[in-house]
């Protein structure tokens, strides 16, 4: 399943105690966190992947049904210009916004088939799924500063250890600790190789022009300006 031309990458946040969102899906606590919290500002000089830096890079998608029925609650649909698979057992395929794919296998052939480059994997049990399948090879996580004491977890069993290469790290404003991974795998390109192949896009911060309505990334950032 690993030889593939695709990139699989995570973008996504979560609880210090390590959830992607309460048991009923609710990201509270993520988009819309409580102020008045005195967070220490932290330099980097070598900041993390944001949104803004990650998205416009991406060119298909994979969620679960619960991240699709949550993106569904947003005010539009937020990835007008990305290929979008929902991987489901359950699911009717009646949105001709979104393929729906039935196994991971399914998913890996479409993806595959589609000449995809650059996939951004999202939501607790996709993640789990792709990465036991050594189908990540990026990961950017902001951690949030807070504890919510259970819901759905980001991480899961594994068939084996996945050793991580630290990429970048920063902190926001909001205290959220920004990290990006590399997935480490034996012969694997040099960090030169690999900016090569996937170059990045520039920064552009009038891209995430945040507001209280507008829909935003599982880290926390604005989806859309």
């Amino acid at each position: 399943m690993t030889a593939r031309t695709w990139h699989g990458r995570v973008f996504i946040g979560v609880s210090l105690d390590g959830y992607i969102a309460r048991r009923d899906g609710s990201l509270d606590w993520l988009t819309d966190p409580p102020g008045g919290r005195d967070h220490v500002a932290v330099p980097s000089t070598v900041p993390a992947l944001e949104w803004d830096t990650f998205y416009p890079d991406v060119d298909h998608l994979v969620m679960g049904r619960g991240t699709y029925e949550k993106v569904l609650t947003f005010d539009g649909w937020p990835y007008p210009d990305k290929q979008v698979l929902v991987l489901s057992t359950t699911l009717a395929g009646d949105d001709e916004r979104v393929q729906v794919v039935r196994t991971l296998e399914e998913a890996v052939a479409a993806l595959d088939g589609a000449g995809a480059e650059q996939v951004y994997v999202d939501g607790g049990q996709v993640v789990q799924a792709f990465l036991a399948a050594g189908l990540v090879d990026e990961l950017t996580v902001g951690v949030a500063p807070v504890l919510i004491g259970e819901g759905l977890p980001l991480f899961g069993a594994l068939p084996a250890d996945v050793l991580l290469e630290l990429r970048a790290n920063h902190v926001s404003d909001s205290g959220m600790v920004h990290t990006t991974y590399r997935v480490s795998r034996p012969g694997a390109a040099t960090v030169e190789e690999e900016a090569a192949r996937w170059p990045r896009s520039p920064s552009s911060p009038a891209r995430c022009a945040q507001t209280e309505s507008a829909p935003r990334s599982r880290t926390g950032s604005c989806r859309r300006a």
